[in-house]
């Protein structure tokens, strides 16, 4: 069927209603069409359907509350036919590290009965070099009356794409529109099916290529900021044991007109810098030395920030810890992959002392977390003022305003560099 013959997309579906499925299906709907958004989560369909959201991204609630109210939004358990779907599900990996696709699978499986001649299915979902090709073959063998794109390119049933996800918590509605876009098709009429629906909302610039390098390009990108952050996190450790102060060093290396070194902190976290460089040395492990070098040196930071706490306390009868937040970055409450509540999880099993935890994006603890000894979520001010030790893993603004003068008489841990 070429792009001639097909009808217009009015109903878009977007299995997955997360930090980025729910966002595209909002937009989407704020650009008129009709979006249902499909779910596993009962807890989910009901908050979304009465206008509200489950995550915190700013803005996002009143974008999800004029799309509902205007009847264009809708969350469902049950998958319904659209002229278009998006996958947004999560793709974790395994123990050993090894990509899971296997919600990639269900959701392929739960909309094949449902397509048609002429439909779009976009995987917007980070994923392992070879899924989109994957995706399609499911579906050949689901429905073996319709003609996939490998088959007969422009002429073929279904149009299949990836298009992934490029934007930042805390940013994403706005970089939604204004970040560049990869769309890589499993032909070239699919690549330009996917880049006609994006660019109803899409400002930035719309790259076409090749479903398989658009999965490498995203996985890539997120490989190269884990191994900057990695050099960073390893040269934290390196001027601790110099007695040099990592911040000012950083500042005066990027003086150099060609030098520009990240950040260091308590590790890296998230669904993609931390999960993504597994995927590449999952499909080439003899020829990504420094990209699992760096994963090492990220993974083994939260361990190190532990160590340093655990030494604090050490030197005290009775240590109360000043454990200041738990997400995966600022100003949100995303927990994926979080080196934060890693190194706390770590202190409450190792009992070395009360933990005060203070997260402002949630409003009550984690269930790794609930029930654990001497651990509670408490306000800032009652934790300052109490506090003998206080860790500063996560640079919420709130963290910033603390007036210096409140943390003289207290040891101080800070991993993100505020307090220098």
């Amino acid at each position: 069927m070429t792009p001639k013959e097909r009808a217009p997309r009015r109903r878009i579906a977007v299995f997955g209603l997360g930090y980025v499925g729910l966002p595209v299906a909002a937009v989407l709907a704020g650009r008129g069409f009709e979006v249902v958004g499909i779910e596993v989560s009962q807890r989910i369909v009901e908050i979304v359907n009465t206008g509200k959201i489950h995550i915190v991204e700013p803005d996002l609630d009143m974008i999800v509350q004029a799309a509902v109210s205007a009847n264009k939004l809708r969350a469902t358990l049950i998958p319904e036919e659209a002229d278009a779907y998006i996958i947004a599900v999560p793709t974790p990996f395994t123990d050993d590290h090894q990509p899971d696709i296997s919600f990639v699978r269900t959701a392929t499986h739960m909309l094949a009965p449902l397509l048609k001649r002429g439909d779009l299915i976009i995987l917007e979902s980070t994923a392992p070099v070879g899924t989109t090709d994957q995706i399609s073959k499911w579906i050949k063998s689901l429905r073996p009356d319709l003609v996939v794109p490998e088959e007969e390119g422009e002429r073929a049933d279904l149009c299949i794409a990836h298009c992934p996800e490029r934007v930042l918590p805390g940013s994403v509605l706005r970089e939604l529109v204004d970040n560049d876009r990869i769309i890589g098709g499993i032909s070239p009429a699919c690549a330009e099916e996917a880049e006609s629906l994006y660019r109803t909302f899409v400002r930035g610039e719309i790259h076409l290529t090749n479903a398989r390098t658009a999965e490498l390009a995203k996985l890539v990108e997120n490989a190269y900021r884990d191994v900057n952050i990695g050099f960073a996190n390893e040269l934290s450790i390196i001027c601790d044991r110099l007695s040099i102060n990592v911040w000012e060093l950083i500042m005066l290396a990027n003086k150099h007109p060609r030098v520009n070194i990240l950040s260091p902190g308590p590790g890296v976290g998230g669904h993609c810098i931390a999960v993504d460089p597994w995927f590449i040395i999952a499909a080439a492990p003899d020829a990504t030395e420094i990209i699992r070098s760096a994963r090492h040196v990220n993974e083994r930071k939260p361990n190190y920030v532990f160590e340093r706490v655990s030494a604090a306390a050490a030197r005290l009868r009775a240590p109360v810890i000043a454990c200041l937040g738990l997400s995966y970055k600022a100003d949100i409450d995303d927990l994926r992959e979080s080196p934060s509540l890693d190194i706390v999880e770590r202190l409450a099993a190792d009992q070395v002392g009360e933990l005060l935890v203070v997260e402002p994006n949630l409003k009550q603890l984690p269930e790794s977390l609930t029930g654990r000894a001497k651990v509670r979520l408490t306000e800032l001010r009652d934790a300052l003022a109490r506090a003998d030790i206080v860790v500063l893993l996560v640079d919420h603004r709130q963290f910033k305003r603390i007036d210096p003068e409140i943390l003289k008489p207290k040891i101080t841990i800070d991993t993100r560099g505020v307090w220098r």
